[in-house]
C-alpha cells in the first residue's frame, strides 16, 4: 500500500470514529434521542404497571405534569447511585408540578428490600420485559439501564438520557421543561 493510500485510509477511519463518538455523546446527553417512536409520551402515559403492593398504577394520573420516568434495577450500580439524587430533586421540584416515577426492571421483593434501605419519595412500579420494550420505543435501542426520559406537560417526549446521570444534567433537563411551561 502506498503512503498516500495508507494516510487516506487512516484519515477515513479516524473520521468515522470521530463521527461515532459525536453521535454517542449526543445520545448520552439527550440531544439525539435515538429514534423514539412517534407519540411515545402518550404510550408511556397509557401504561399501567403494578406498584410494590401489586396494585395497578396508571401513569396517566401524572398527565399535565413534567414527568421523569427512570428505568432501573436493584442490581444496576449506576441506577442505585442516581436514586438519592432523584429523591432530592423530587422533594425540590414537587411544588413545580414535577413528578418522578421509577420503573424497576426487577423482582418486586428485591425492589421492596431496596426501598426499605433507601427511602424513596416517588412512586416505584414493577416493569417486566414490556417496560424494557417501552424504553426501547422511547429511544433506548441498546436496552441499557439506567435509562431516563422526561415528558413535558404536553405529554411529549422532551429528553431521553442514557446511563447514570449527573445532578447538573438532570437539573438542566428539568429547567428546560419548566421554562417551556411557564
Amino acid at each position: 500500500m502506498t503512503p498516500l493510500r495508507r494516510t487516506l485510509l487512516l484519515a477515513g477511519v479516524g473520521g468515522l470514529a470521530a463521527a461515532a463518538g459525536v453521535v454517542t455523546h449526543l445520545v448520552r446527553i439527550g440531544r439525539f434521542p435515538g429514534g423514539a417512536a412517534p407519540d411515545i409520551g402518550e404510550t408511556i402515559l397509557a401504561s399501567s404497571l403494578s406498584d410494590l403492593d401489586g396494585a395497578p398504577r396508571n401513569l396517566s394520573a401524572f398527565r399535565g405534569r413534567i414527568l421523569v420516568v427512570n428505568y432501573w434495577a436493584t442490581w444496576c450500580e449506576p441506577c442505585r447511585e442516581e436514586i438519592p439524587m432523584f429523591v432530592r430533586l423530587q422533594q425540590e421540584y414537587a411544588d413545580k408540578n414535577v413528578q418522578f416515577v421509577g420503573i424497576a426492571i426487577d423482582q418486586v421483593d428485591k425492589v421492596r428490600e431496596f426501598a426499605r434501605e433507601i427511602p424513596i419519595n416517588y412512586p416505584l412500579v414493577i416493569g417486566g420485559m414490556d417496560a424494557l420494550e417501552l424504553s426501547r420505543q422511547a429511544g433506548n435501542k441498546a436496552g441499557v439501564l439506567p435509562y431516563t426520559v422526561v415528558l413535558g406537560r404536553d405529554g411529549q417526549l422532551a429528553v431521553s438520557l442514557v446511563g447514570g446521570l449527573s445532578e447538573s444534567r438532570m437539573r438542566e433537563a428539568l429547567l428546560e421543561q419548566l421554562k417551556k411551561s411557564s
